[in-house]
């Protein structure tokens, strides 16, 4: 919703917004983009009498602007169908869609858009370091000063679109070339299990033209979305009749495959299995608008990842902290797994909120354990948790510490912690501020 305000900002509507416990890097954003921000919802801003209300899936009936504006009659529209209609509408849409890495693979893609010259528009759950912002509208090309790109790219999410549409946001896109990364249970609260995210995905291929592309890998849920049916041309990443990566060594180099064909060599910083897949998936959908796959690869090398995704927030003693958005037990494996390769034998501490509406209903607590297996020590903070955090943790008990409270947590980390550890903090929300907190205990 942050970024669709600053899309607005940037069509030259004046934009306001509320939310409650806004924290960086969007509310910096949202400031730095002159837009005002009132905090909670009283009924009271209907009086700033906008033309229109746009309104985020976090809304829900009961909340008192939104039962305000019901009330009064007035007009509002959920942000992917205003996005759809006032955005997208004309525009050649690359859509990123999947459980994990949706936003660092979106961050790719407009990316390497943007180092071929195509100027893309781009909306993403995060903030790109090569962009300074989570979103922007077509720009014009250098190439053709005449008219502004036709190119957006946008992280598409399967949660619901708003509490008056329960379709999933990515249906509003209309994407002429699909990503789709990979597909696992999540969002227990919406969704019953993994078919009925299964049939979502469908519902998103069912738009995309005949003249489109989807690009995805051999995943069984994958393979179970396709298989209901696809209309469009596919290409598959991570297997030899597709894209493929072949001779990586230690450093984290690769070639890039296709069909066979050797199309170049990666040398980057990301770290992980996982993000030389989304690499993979990038390079297809880039050729798909015509970026051939030397100059994609050319742009991945210069790639600076995205704003608390595997994020340095400072060095102290020789003690690394890094900040990631992981809260999936996949992407903590993964986010884990890719921090191992780097760092060798050095002790890796990994500090978990479990935050989001999946794992605060307990619904991956059994897979908990078998993902911190990476780390060395494990600090969780359970407040506000409605299972038994400890007895999820029971498997690695020696070396897992539980808390209620985030200063008792901060100062066990910073008693434990020596020089040359990694203090890893995944969480999907603000966590407090933990980050400075434990940087500043370590200071003291």
């Amino acid at each position: 919703m942050g970024g669709i305000a600053v899309l607005a900002k940037q069509a030259g509507h004046r934009v306001t917004g509320c939310d409650a416990n806004v924290y960086p890097p969007m509310s910096t954003q949202l400031e730095a983009q002159g837009i005002e921000l009132i905090e909670g919802f009283p009924p009271e801003q209907t009086k700033l009498n906008p033309d229109i209300y746009v309104i985020g899936n976090v809304v829900s009936r009961g909340n008192p602007l939104m039962e305000e504006i019901l009330n009064l009659g007035l007009p509002y529209i959920s942000g992917p169908q205003w996005l759809a209609e006032n955005v997208l509408q004309g525009k050649w849409v690359l859509a990123v869609a999947g459980t994990h890495g949706k936003t660092t693979t979106s961050s790719m893609l407009a990316w390497v858009l943007e180092f071929a010259g195509l100027a893309p528009g781009f909306l993403i759950g995060g903030v790109p370091e090569n962009f300074g912002v989570s979103a922007r509208l077509p720009q014009t090309p250098k190439q053709d000063s005449t008219s502004k790109s036709p190119f957006f790219v946008i992280e598409a999410d399967e949660y619901d679109t708003a509490f008056f549409d329960k379709r999933s946001k990515f249906v509003h896109y209309r994407p002429r070339t699909a990503i789709l990364n990979n597909l696992e249970f999540d969002h227990a609260d919406i969704f019953d299990d993994l078919a009925a995210i299964e049939k979502q995905f469908h519902h998103l291929v069912r738009t995309v033209p005949q003249q489109g592309l989807v690009v995805s890998n051999q995943q069984e849920s994958l393979q179970r979305v396709i298989a209901k049916g696809c209309w469009s041309a596919q290409e598959i990443f991570g297997a030899a009749e597709g894209w493929k990566i072949s001779n990586l060594d230690a450093d984290g180099r690769f070639d890039v495959d296709f069909k066979g064909v050797h199309q170049g060599n990666l040398s980057w910083d990301l770290l992980g299995e996982h993000n030389r897949m989304n690499a993979l998936a990038v390079i297809a959908a880039a050729r798909h608008v015509g970026v051939a796959p030397c100059i994609a690869i050319e742009a991945l090398s210069e790639f600076k990842n995205v704003k608390r995704r595997m994020e340095t927030k400072g060095i102290v003693n020789n003690i690394t902290v890094y900040d990631d958005f992981a809260h999936h037990p996949t992407a903590i494996e993964t986010t884990l797994a890719g921090l191992r390769a780097r760092v060798g034998a050095a002790r890796i501490f990994a500090v978990l909120e479990p935050r989001s509406n999946t794992m605060k209903l307990g619904m991956m607590k059994s897979a908990l354990s078998a993902s911190l297996k990476d780390a060395d020590l494990v600090f969780c903070y359970s407040a506000n948790l409605g299972w038994d955090v400890a007895e999820a943790l029971n498997p690695i008990k020696n070396k897992s510490r539980v808390f209620e409270s985030l200063e008792n947590l901060v100062v066990a980390i910073a008693k434990s912690a020596k020089s040359g550890d990694h203090i890893l903090v995944m969480s999907n929300g603000g966590f407090g501020g933990v980050h400075q907190k434990i940087l500043d205990s370590l200071n003291d």
